[in-house]
């Protein structure tokens, strides 16, 4: 109790005597008496004690209310003693030594940095100056100067600029001296007209003079000059004076030698120091020629090496690779241009529409590289200050809040005349239909319901519950036949499309069939290996016929009587002839390379053994039971695509299901995107071990197809496929381009295209190098998706999320000023991702995401017209309007059936009001039509929420609005077509 009393009295009384100092001091500046200099001087002394002596007290002159700073300063500003002067300076410097920048801050708003530049440049006229005095004057502006974002335009007005630079100049073998002028050097080198007027009178080599190689002495100075010059070399002036002066080479130099001695990274801030010199004279293109003329590309990439296996030093490579990317020769994509390989001729184009403005360039200006730098809007230095930037917040203007809250009210008047609005009755007929020729459920008035009351939530069935719900298996030839078990009576019919096998009927199909499977998969894998080897392509039409399509869901029979000699694994296939006739009009459908060419050795000795007298018989999971292979086929005979496509790809045509595992979102590991960047840096260094060979190219349609076993097969030449060029670099690394958007030169992002030729157990690195966001959700757990044909042929037809060490960042490609929008200095993206195959010589498929063709949505809306009972369900598919390449937008109706054909139930259907959904604006936004898929099968089902919807809305739906733009594959395009806002009548 006695000890906190004491304490207590003990801080009153120093608190008390502060005070009293103040008070004394205060009372001195209003006496101009002789000798008051002496107790100035005094009392000074006793304050400095107190501050060096009690935290408390240095916490309470800088608190709020308090005088102690103002009586402080006005104390610095009147007095001519120069004890009294150190004194004070002493003081503030105690006081702003620890705190945090907020007691700078309180220094600062009194008006400290005014009183210490005048007081430096009285100083700075005696001859010699007092050393003690500049060196605490220039400590303490080095530490409020942080504080006060305006400092260097006062010293510039006042006249201080140049004092610490002469003081430099005049004292580098002083330390004492020279360490606090260099902090204030660098305080003001922050303002680019300072540091362009230090530059003209020698600081740039003021500095090359300070700085040198590796020493254990005067580190402090060093690290305190290199922050120096890293300013001054923001300027582009001193930026090229320091290229003209060859300080470039001085300062790779430098680096090298301190990379070699400082064995133990005991001076790393220093080594980044250097670095952040290099990487301010590199912002100007003079900078990044004498960089790479200096072999600077190789010094840091090898630097930067040998720091990878320290992870403190990682702000050294980091540094490094900013550098060497920056100063990488920006290059032009390798492609004739950069406009889409693929036009359309409009019917009508407008002159001053951005398509005619893209066609009539001349040749090769839309692919010039732009060398600008980035957010470069001149060479020569401004002299507009930037100080007063917090005064343009009092014009700010909140113009986005609106505040009339009657222009927030909906207008009650249509937009357009009615007589306009009559137009769109054809896209209702619903509205004339009378129902008096359809077979009804019910034919006796019922009381009318206007008003439906749901008896619970909405629940829309999840992907987990499909795979719980029962479903029977079946086999046919080439298309899914009707399910009738999957039927009731044929006036309530169940949908069969929300039911998937369970698991237990496959366990229990698969161990019923497991030897003659055994025999089956061998016997087609070797049968597929021979047929790959004479045949490129296999027309769909001569396969159906001959039922030798490898069909989901589907058993595939052929009798070997006369192809038993092509089942033997080592004999060509001569007997087996090109299947290329016409599916439709002379026009050819085919089917991608047969799969199954390679096999495991134990799969080839089961072929050659089981290959005799056997059927040879090919059975693979089935898919949802609305996708039919046969159908499908028929949809793409209707399909008009600008490029003509004659393929299909095989998870188009097999289809899919949705993997039985989950797929967690990846984790990327430690530094793989730094890793990535300096492989492709490599590719400058080391140029002699880059392939750069093209095996695979749209603008060039008489490209070879690679024939080493070693090389990747790519293919895109199929609906929504993408991929425009392929380039090998190094044995097991391609570069891919994407194709822009039809009468277009950007958007690139979708892409889906086949891979064939490869070998297991082997690493292939795919850089898709024309990206253009800048960033991408592959850099946070992303994975592409992957469809391998062999793994679908084993009863796995899954898209599956593959690849590893993914990442998406900026490369070296420049981007046109035109294709930028009108920006310069604009560069591409790459995605990369490296993939091991499962199976050797598989056929894979890579996408953005699942695909959802338009010959799929056709024959989805078929199905489900097909299979919907009409007594209970409305389901109506006109066509919205053509589209430019002449396909149809289809325009879906869906709703509940009236109850009787009587007047009120007709009257009830008629006043449902309308639900609009729409889907697809986005050709590349292929989640969009997964979402439709399951509403449409959601509102056609038999769920009690979806028949509540029916009979309460009528649903207009137009499942996919940009349907040439999902043909072409392409990732953004145009709308087919403009839907008016429609209000229910």
């Amino acid at each position: 109790m006695n000890k906190a009393k004491t304490s207590s009295e003990k801080s009153v009384s120093t608190s008390s005597r502060t005070i009293s100092l103040l008070s004394q001091l205060e009372k001195i500046n209003l006496d101009s008496v002789l000798g008051e200099a002496d107790n100035a001087r005094y009392v000074t002394s006793k304050i400095l004690h107190l501050v060096q002596s009690q935290e408390k007290t240095r916490k309470e002159m800088t608190s709020k209310g308090s005088t102690a700073i103002d009586v402080i300063l006005s104390t610095l500003e009147n007095t001519k003693d120069p004890q009294t002067i150190l004194n004070i300076l002493h003081i503030l410097i105690e006081v702003v030594s620890v705190g945090g920048g907020r007691r700078a801050s309180v220094l600062v708003t009194k008006g400290g940095t005014q009183i210490l530049l005048q007081l430096l440049l009285t100083a700075s006229k005696d001859c010699p100056p007092n050393e003690e005095l500049m060196v605490l004057l220039h400590t303490l502006l080095a530490k409020i100067g942080p504080k006060d974002k305006k400092i260097g335009m006062k010293a510039r007005i006042n006249g201080a600029l140049n004092i610490p630079l002469n003081l430099v100049k005049q004292n580098l073998q002083n330390h004492r001296l020279l360490l606090p002028c260099l902090q204030v050097l660098r305080v003001y080198s922050n303002n680019s007209v300072n540091a362009v007027s230090l530059g003209k009178n020698g600081v740039v080599e003021l500095m090359f003079k300070i700085i040198g190689p590796f020493s254990k002495k005067n580190t402090s100075l060093m690290k305190v000059a290199l922050d120096t010059l890293a300013a001054l070399l923001k300027s582009k002036t001193n930026a090229r004076r320091a290229v003209d002066r060859g300080y470039v080479q001085v300062l790779l130099t430098i680096y090298v030698d301190w990379h070699r001695h400082d064995s133990r990274h005991r001076y790393m801030l220093i080594r980044k120091g250097v670095l952040q010199c290099i990487k301010s004279v590199t912002n100007i293109k003079l900078g990044r020629k004498a960089f790479i003329d200096a072999n600077g590309m190789k010094i840091l990439y090898n630097t930067s090496q040998e720091c990878l296996a320290v992870r403190t030093l990682d702000p050294l490579v980091n540094t490094s690779s900013l550098i060497m990317r920056k100063c990488f020769p920006k290059n032009r994509l390798p492609l004739p241009t950069i406009k889409s390989a693929f036009h359309f001729q409009l019917p009508v184009i407008p002159a001053s529409g951005p398509v005619a403005q893209l066609y009539n360039l001349p040749p090769d200006v839309d692919d010039v590289v732009d060398e600008s730098d980035d957010n470069d809007d001149a060479e020569t230095e401004s002299e507009v200050e930037t100080e007063n930037d917090d005064d343009k917040d009092q014009h700010f203007k909140n113009d986005d809040i609106e505040t009339d809250i009657n222009k927030l009210k909906p207008s009650q008047e249509l937009g357009r005349p009615m007589e306009e609005l009559k137009m769109y009755e054809q896209f209702f007929p619903e509205l004339s239909e009378n129902f008096q020729e359809c077979d009804l459920v019910s034919k006796e008035p019922k009381p009318l319901v206007p008003h439906a009351n749901l008896s619970g939530p909405i629940v829309v069935p999840t992907a987990e519950e499909e795979h719980s719900a029962e479903a029977n298996w079946s086999t046919k030839g080439v298309a899914l036949k009707e399910r009738n078990t999957l039927l009731t009576e044929e006036c309530n019919r169940r949908p069969a499309f929300l039911e998937l096998p369970r698991r237990d009927t496959i366990i229990d199909n698969s161990l019923h069939q497991q030897n003659d499977q055994r025999n089956l998969l061998s016997s087609c894998q070797c049968l597929s290996q021979e047929i790959v080897r004479d045949l490129d392509r296999i027309s769909l039409q001569n396969t159906a016929k001959n039922d030798q399509c490898y069909g989901i869901g589907s058993v595939i029979k052929k009798e070997t009587k006369t192809s038993l000699t092509t089942l033997a694994c080592g004999t060509p296939c001569k007997h087996v002839s090109p299947c290329r006739s016409s599916l439709f009009e002379g026009s050819s459908v085919q089917l991608g390379k047969l799969c199954c060419t390679g096999v495991d050795s134990e799969e080839e000795e089961d072929s050659r053994s089981n290959s005799s007298g056997e059927k040879v018989m090919l059975e693979v999971s089935d898919v949802s039971p609305v996708h039919d292979c046969d159908l499908y086929i028929e949809m793409v005979k209707t399909t008009k695509s600008i490029p003509e496509y004659s393929e299909v790809a095989y998870p188009d045509y097999f289809g899919h299901i949705p993997p039985p595992f989950k797929e967690p979102i990846l984790e990327r590991p430690y530094g793989v995107q730094r890793t990535k960047i300096s492989q492709d840096i490599e590719r400058l260094i080391y140029q002699n071990d880059i392939i750069d060979r093209v095996v695979y190219d749209l603008d060039n349609l008489s490209c070879p197809v690679p024939e080493e076993a070693d090389v990747l097969k790519f293919n895109s030449k199929f609906e929504s496929g993408n991929l425009r060029k392929v380039i090998q670099i190094r044995k097991n690394e391609y570069d891919l381009i994407l194709n822009s958007d039809i009468n277009s030169n950007h958007y690139h992002q979708w892409f889906y295209f086949e891979v064939s030729g490869m070998k297991t157990g082997v690493g292939y690195r795919f850089n898709i190098i024309n990206c253009e966001k800048s960033n991408s959700q592959f850099n946070y757990g992303m994975q592409p998706l992957m469809y391998s044909v062999q793994e679908a042929l084993k009863s796995r037809p899954f898209w599956t999320r593959v690849g590893m060490d993914i990442c998406y960042y900026k490369n070296h490609f420049s981007r046109s000023s035109i294709a930028a929008g009108g920006q310069k200095g604009k560069s591409y993206y790459t995605i990369t991702f490296t993939v091991t195959f499962q199976h050797k010589d598989d056929v894979c498929y890579f996408a953005y995401h699942y695909p959802y063709t338009y010959s799929t949505l056709k024959m989805h809306l078929q199905k489900l017209e097909s299979m919907h009972n009409p007594q209970q369900i409305y389901f109506r598919q006109d066509v919205l309007c053509e589209t430019l390449a002449g396909n149809s937008c289809p325009l879906v109706t869906i709703t509940a059936m009236p109850e009787s054909n009587y007047y009120e139930h007709i009257c009830q259907f008629r006043n449902r009001p309308y639900i609009f959904l729409s889907a697809r604006v986005h050709p590349g936004e292929t989640n969009a039509s997964w979402v439709m898929k399951g509403t449409l099968e959601y509102l056609m089902s038999n769920n009690p929420g979806a028949q509540c919807l029916r009979e309460s809305y009528i649903f207009k739906i137009i499942p996919m609005l940009n349907p040439d733009g999902v043909i072409n594959g392409k990732d953004q395009g145009a709308k087919t077509v403009k839907i008016p806002y429609i209000s229910n009548y």
